[in-house]
């Protein structure tokens, strides 16, 4: 059995406070995996970064000041074309950090052979999830497309597909 998740692909990281140009060029790409998935012996999974007003108190907040994936606004929504699957999501985790835990206990119980990701930022919540599939399901094959990932930042998307690499994450 075979999952695909989709990190992050929200309104307000493709075009709304945190969106970059390269972001929305993603989406035909993650839309085709995702129709390819739905064919097949294949789990479609969803994160969502979800924030609320005290976002800025976080520690994250502090970090990275600009509100952004706020509970109950277009800029937590998924992303064009790809809400439009959001009906069709296995699962989906709310998560109000990089990584998800219950992200990890699910695919631990549901011990899929393969985990494909892609989706949005390489170099914080892709990185972030990509180790957490991998330390939940060690022998199985962790997937990042790097066709349907990207940052905002070039070099440290370069740099996070080598360093998934060297933890034996397949980059294809």
């Amino acid at each position: 059995m075979k999952a695909l998740l989709v990190v992050d692909y929200q309104y307000d990281f493709v075009e709304g406070s945190l969106g970059f140009k390269e972001a929305k060029e993603l989406e035909s790409i993650i839309e085709a995996k995702i129709k390819e998935c739905l064919k097949g012996d294949c789990d479609l999974i969803f994160t969502l970064d979800t924030h609320d007003d005290n976002y800025l108190n976080t520690q994250e907040g502090k970090r990275l000041p600009i509100k952004h994936c706020l509970k109950g606004t277009k800029g937590h929504q998924l992303y064009g074309q790809i809400k439009n699957y959001e009906n069709k999501a296995k699962v989906i985790f709310s998560k109000n950090t990089f990584g998800s835990l219950e992200l990890g206990e699910y695919l631990l119980k549901n011990n899929y052979q393969e985990v494909e990701i892609c989706g949005l930022v390489t170099n914080m919540c892709v990185l972030a999830n990509a180790v957490i599939a991998k330390t939940a399901l060690p022998e199985s094959r962790i997937v990042v497309a790097k066709d349907a990932v990207m940052s905002f930042d070039e070099k440290l998307h370069d740099k996070t597909l080598k360093v998934l690499e060297a933890i034996h994450v397949d980059i294809i």
